[in-house]
């Protein structure tokens, strides 16, 4: 399992694990489908925001290969 730091890692339709802004102090995991990359910058410290197709937005913790 890779962790959601990297840009260059996360497309499109990838199965991935996300925390949410209301989950971060809990650290709990939503799973889903990537829709579409948030992030602009190549990297980021606590993980790449993310769109999943069912709306929701979060930091990729992991993904699911």
């Amino acid at each position: 399992m890779t962790d959601g730091k990297k840009r260059a890692d996360i497309k499109p339709g990838l199965k991935v694990s996300i925390v949410l802004k209301k989950d971060q102090r809990t650290g709990k995991l939503t799973d889903g489908i990537v829709k579409n990359l948030l992030t602009k910058s190549s990297s980021h410290p606590h993980g790449i925001k993310v769109r999943l197709e069912n709306g929701l937005v979060g930091r990729v913790k992991a993904i699911h290969h």
